[in-house]
């Protein structure tokens, strides 16, 4: 659905057909789109307090940087159909929480890096990283650690293959 299609009472506001398209997506078990810039400061506020009104997502940001409600209430709207949130009423209050969890969009956002930026080298995006910022040397001797193990899953993962 684009931006430009008219939203029925239901869809906006949680009636059966809007209910229909949730089960659905849950039922294809796609993995959900990437969020733009403006879905991921409502999923990082989502994701700290687990659930929230379209004014607690609001008040969340400071009064610099705060976003207008209605426009916050037409993100969330937007990414329930996009299968990112999900609302609950309580009273007259919708109460919204992410269905995708933090770990899940990190990775997809990694996945299209590689892929759009490195041309799907992995190697390339950590060269990349290592030569653009510093790393202390506690945060190197993580990595080592973790690429050690890593190596290690790959190798049992082998000899289970063969």
């Amino acid at each position: 659905m684009n931006l430009n299609t008219i939203l029925s009472y239901e869809d906006v506001f949680g009636g059966q057909p809007m209910k229909r398209k949730l089960l659905k997506a849950a039922k294809d078990k796609r993995q959900p789109p990437l969020p733009t810039a403006a879905e991921m400061r409502i999923l990082q506020v989502l994701w700290d307090r687990e659930e929230a009104t379209v004014e607690d997502v609001v008040n969340a940001h400071s009064e610099k940087e705060r976003p207008n409600y209605k426009t916050t209430q037409t993100f969330l709207r937007i990414m329930e159909q996009k299968g990112l949130v999900t609302h609950e009423v309580r009273g007259r209050v919708f109460v919204f929480r992410p269905l995708v969890s933090r770990k899940t969009i990190d990775h997809l956002s990694v996945k299209a890096l590689v892929s759009r930026n490195f041309r799907g080298s992995a190697a390339g995006l950590l060269i990349n990283l290592l030569e653009a910022s510093p790393i202390k040397k506690k945060e190197l001797d993580e990595l080592e650690a973790y690429l050690q193990e890593y190596r290690k899953k790959q190798e049992l993962g082998a000899r289970r293959r063969e």
